[in-house]
């Protein structure tokens, strides 16, 4: 893709354009917001394709592409924000779960569900990141704005109350 080969772009976007819908979707419950941002996000990744860094850095393609997604989602918010009405997800809380959380809830039930639900919503933010995302340390400090400490304890913070949860 660095080099300008479509076909390299377009195996990208077969490969990650379902994952990365679905992970938008379960943030944004406007398909509008979210056309815009997989557009935006496809176009910076074609844009900048050859800063990549990888596996130099420690990060993963997806990671980054996830990343990129993100940062573009927010974004769409602040642009909304400056209409003076709230994104949908926002106002939307009857929405339907998305289907990685009943994904979610019927493979991770019983008491490991209920302490999943039980965490700080900042603790599940770091986990379902790390975990659900499988994204690093690193990318996960992106995603979340936060620094790279900050999710390590609170990743750190989760396990423990996971494991006193679950004892």
């Amino acid at each position: 893709m660095a080099r300008g080969d479509r076909a390299a772009f377009e195996e990208l976007y077969r490969r990650t354009s379902p994952w990365l819908a679905v992970r938008l979707r379960r943030r944004c419950v406007d398909e509008q917001i979210v056309a815009e941002v997989m557009q935006e996000t496809y176009l910076a990744v074609w844009r900048a394709a050859g800063a990549f860094a990888g596996a130099a850095v420690g990060g993963t393609a997806t990671g980054w592409l996830w990343t990129i997604a993100a940062r573009r989602l927010v974004d769409a918010f602040r642009r909304r924000a400056h209409h003076a009405e709230p994104p949908p997800a926002a106002a939307a809380p009857d929405a339907a779960p998305a289907a990685e959380e009943e994904a979610l809830a019927a493979t991770v039930g019983g008491d490991v569900g209920d302490a999943l639900r039980c965490l700080a919503p900042e603790l599940r933010q770091v986990l379902q990141a790390m975990v659900l995302d499988g994204l690093s340390v690193r990318e996960t400090a992106v995603l979340l704005g936060l620094p790279e400490g900050t999710v390590k304890t609170r990743a750190r913070r989760a396990r423990i109350a996971m494991r006193r949860a679950l004892a």
